[in-house]
């Protein structure tokens, strides 16, 4: 009788050990993205960069006293939140995570907008939005070749916008002084 009993409370004692470890084994496995490197690497980019190109932009629109910058703010906030939502669409449908968070260059570039007032200001904000949607276009050409429809299918349909916004800043810059 005694050694069916510890036999039982073995198992018992098992099981409840077993449970008790960490089901990260589980969750690996069972979190597989869609997307290919490329994909992955496309996704988080345009995330990324569009909220970074949001937040100087709110700072813009704080910040300068030029019409034609605070305009073309209200432009990169608008166009680049509805491109944001579709991105996460895709993001969700690709079963990729990433989080709503800035690289350390985005976050010092916006440091140093901060800093700025007036004409400065201007310059920098400008010259980012310059240097951000040189960088957005590359990226987005790179995603117009990938091997899923979804992220082929919207960066073909978003870089014309990403390169009416970079001749944009363009013509604003030329005019600043």
């Amino acid at each position: 009788m005694k050694k069916p009993l510890f036999a039982l409370l073995g198992v018992i004692v098992l099981l409840a050990v077993s449970s008790c470890q960490d089901n990260r084994h589980a969750k690996n496995y069972n979190d597989k993205t869609l997307a290919d490197d490329g994909g992955l690497y496309f996704i988080k980019g345009g995330l990324e960069g569009g909220l970074a190109e949001i937040k100087a932009s709110q700072l813009a629109k704080t910040n300068s006293t030029n019409p034609k910058v605070i305009g073309f703010a209200d432009m990169m906030i608008n166009d680049h939140t509805k491109a944001g939502a579709e991105l996460k669409n895709i993001e969700a449908a690709k079963m990729v995570d990433s989080h709503d968070t800035l690289s350390t260059e985005h976050q010092q570039k916006i440091a140093a907008l901060k800093a700025e007032t007036g004409g400065a200001f201007d310059k920098a904000y400008i010259e980012m939005m310059i240097a951000d949607h040189e960088k957005a276009i590359e990226l987005f050409n790179e995603g117009a070749n990938n091997t899923s429809n979804l992220i082929q299918n919207f960066s073909r349909k978003t870089l014309p916008i990403i390169q009416m916004h970079l001749d944009s800043a363009k013509a604003i810059y030329a005019g600043l002084k």
